[in-house]
This record gives structure tokens, C-alpha cells and sequence, in this order.
């Protein structure tokens, strides 16, 4: 199987693999663009690696810090679980849990985690990856570890509702398995939640507010800064600034090449107030942006109508829905399953050290951090 790792911003035609038009725009505009750029609070070296026919967006780390967790491993385990350690209520659990992430905080910075090259990153919260396999994993992590010895190997948003071939093929390849997050799936959105109380008030709720849904074939200059103020308003302002910062030109360029499909909820005076925008591959949806205009009160109801905007898109287009994590209950109440999602790191290069420190953490998150959300619905 033919393999070739490339930089996207000026590669050749016969680089490139014949189809696959949605993953060659998008490594074409990031790289153009230029990462900062698009996705603000992101540091990272980005190439495309060519695998047959696939193509798989690549990102590399020299150890950076304090960046978004889509590339720092140490954003994900330890700045963010600081952050939620701050918010959720641990009972007795929180003093061990605070000595663990201040522990862990050193010994991952010794052990190098943000040193890491993640395969087939979007740079979204939730990487899909379609009908990817894994058939070509280990070719593809031969060719890594000679090109990258010193770094970690990595893949994000692995779970066993939608890529279960991909995951078994880590397993085999002797990659370790960190659990992540819990997201929440609906499997059959016909069934599981159309007919659900939840849904149909969402749905009256759209009409009373007298906004009217866009489909925003067509995105102005100010939609495009509109858009990315209102996912900062949610996800950076109100969550956490480890989020991955979308700039207009990012909302732009995905919408530009078809790879997010944007709805949005204007007012009557045509102001954006609520927006989803959606990405499909194989058969799961799932939204990477979604935001409404916080200031507003909640009474308003914002973050349903946006909610129901991206779920009336998976709805009629017939295909799963990956709702991401957080929103429990909420999401819960509209059919979603709580299913745990996983980084898969491949460490048999590494150093014996490393390998320990990791290995370490994957068990404390095997034993402390899953079962907590699992029983909580974190």
C-alpha cells in the first residue's frame, strides 16, 4: 500500500488521492490559511498523509502548552479536568482527585505527551472517521515511528458505536486505549427521538420565538463573523477556552468547500441568534459548531432551537447523530446514549519512562475517571 506524508499547502497534483474532494479541501484550506489563522489557539506542524485512496489530515507537536486539546494531550487531561474539577460536584472524591491532576500535571510534562503527532485530525472536538478500518494501521504507524521516533503516535475520538473496526484495530496494533470523555449518541433519530416529548417542544418552541430557520446556502462575510461569535460565545465563552477557537476564515473555507453544512435561527431584523454547522462522514453527523447568542435570556430557549437545528439535519438525511459531550440531561431527554470515547497512543518506540507515565494514566482513568462518568453522566 502506497503511503506519503506531504505538506498540502504546495503539494503536487500526483500527491493527491482521486476522490476524496471534502478531506483534500479542507488540508488545502488549513494549510493556505494557515493554522493560527483558522483555528486561533492552535499551534501545530500540519501535513496530510496519503494512505491508498484515503486521505487523513496530520498534526504535529513538539511539546507546545496551553493550547487547545484537539493537539495537547495535557490541554485534555489535565488543564480541562482542572477546569471541571472547578464546576462538577466530585463529593469526597475531589481532594484525590485534585493531588492526581497536580501529580499528573508534572509527570506528563516530563514524559513529554504533548510531543505527539495525531493522525486523521480535523481539529474538531469529535474527529470522525467515516468508514476508515484501520486495514492500513500499522503500515501507516511504521512509517510515523521511523519518521517521528521520538514522538507519540496518537488518534483522537475513538469509540465502539461508530468506528468499532478502527478501534479493534488499534487493540491489535498494541496501542493503549486512553479514555477521553463520555458523548452522547443517538442511534435512530426516527425512533429514538422524534417521538420524544423533548423534540416536539423544541419544535414549538422554533415557531413561538419568530425566528426563521436559513439554510445559508449562501454565507456573507458578516454570517461568517457572526457564526464564530456565537460558538465563542458558547463553547470558549461559556465553557472553556480549551476549545478549539474557529475563526470566520475557518467558518468560511468549511462552508465554502461543503464540509460543514451551516443552519441557522435569524430574527426578524435578520440577525444570526442561534447556528449549527454539521459534518457528516459515513454514517454519523455530528456538529462542531453550534452556538446562540448568550447574552439573551435563557427563557428564550436559544440553545434548544440550535440543538434542533442539527438534529433535524441528521434526522433527514437518515444518519446517526454523535452529539458530542456535556449537556447530560439534555440530551438524554431527546434519545441520546452515553457512550465512552477514547485517544488511542501508540508508545512502543518510546523510551521505557514514557511508556510507564502513560500506562499509569490510562489505568487511573480506567479506574476512576470512567466509572464517575458513567454513574454521573459526565
Amino acid at each position: 500500500m502506497s503511503l506519503l506524508l506531504f505538506d498540502p499547502a504546495d503539494a503536487p497534483a500526483e500527491a493527491w488521492p482521486p476522490g476524496n474532494r471534502g478531506a483534500r479541501a479542507y488540508c488545502e484550506g488549513v494549510a493556505r490559511g494557515g493554522v493560527p489563522n483558522m483555528v486561533a489557539n492552535v499551534r501545530t506542524l500540519w501535513r496530510a498523509l496519503r494512505s491508498g485512496d484515503r486521505l487523513f489530515p496530520l498534526t504535529v507537536n513538539d511539546g507546545e502548552v496551553g493550547d487547545s486539546y484537539v493537539c495537547l494531550p495535557h490541554s485534555a487531561y489535565i488543564l480541562y479536568a482542572r477546569e471541571e474539577l472547578r464546576i462538577v460536584d466530585t463529593g469526597a472524591l475531589a481532594p484525590l482527585l485534585r493531588l492526581l491532576i497536580a501529580l499528573f500535571d508534572r509527570l506528563l510534562r516530563v514524559a513529554g505527551i504533548n510531543r505527539i503527532v495525531h493522525l486523521d485530525n480535523w481539529l474538531l472536538s469529535t474527529n470522525l472517521h467515516g468508514d476508515w478500518a484501520g486495514d492500513d494501521l500499522s503500515a501507516i504507524r511504521v512509517l510515523l515511528t521511523a519518521r517521528f521516533p521520538g514522538h507519540i503516535i496518537a488518534i483522537r475520538s475513538l469509540d465502539a458505536w461508530s468506528c468499532p473496526a478502527l478501534l479493534g484495530a488499534a487493540r491489535r496494533d498494541r496501542w493503549r486505549l486512553l479514555a477521553s470523555r463520555q458523548i452522547w449518541v443517538t442511534d435512530d433519530l426516527d425512533r429514538d427521538w422524534r417521538p420524544r416529548s423533548a423534540c416536539g417542544n423544541d419544535r414549538r418552541l422554533l415557531v413561538r420565538s419568530g425566528l426563521v430557520v436559513d439554510e445559508l446556502a449562501q454565507l456573507s462575510e458578516a454570517d461568517a463573523r457572526r457564526i464564530a461569535a456565537l460558538y465563542h460565545m458558547l463553547y470558549v465563552g461559556k465553557y472553556s477556552p480549551l476549545n478549539p477557537v474557529f475563526t470566520p476564515a475557518w467558518i468560511a473555507m468549511t462552508h465554502a468547500a461543503g464540509i460543514v453544512r451551516y443552519r441557522g435561527a435569524r430574527a426578524p431584523d435578520g440577525r444570526l441568534m442561534a447556528v449549527a454547522g454539521s459534518l457528516a462522514r459515513g454514517d454519523v453527523l455530528t456538529p462542531p459548531i453550534v452556538g446562540y447568542d448568550t447574552s439573551r435570556p435563557q427563557a428564550e430557549g436559544l440553545y434548544r432551537i440550535a440543538s434542533l437545528l442539527f438534529s433535524e439535519a441528521a434526522a433527514r438525511a437518515g444518519l446517526r447523530l454523535n452529539g458530542s459531550a456535556g449537556a447530560a440531561d439534555f440530551k438524554r431527554r431527546r434519545g441520546a446514549r452515553g457512550e465512552i470515547e477514547y485517544s488511542a497512543f501508540y508508545l512502543r518506540h518510546l523510551s521505557l519512562g514514557r511508556r510507564l507515565v502513560i500506562a499509569l494514566l490510562a489505568s487511573l482513568l480506567d479506574l476512576l475517571a470512567v466509572p464517575m462518568m458513567k454513574r454521573r453522566g459526565l
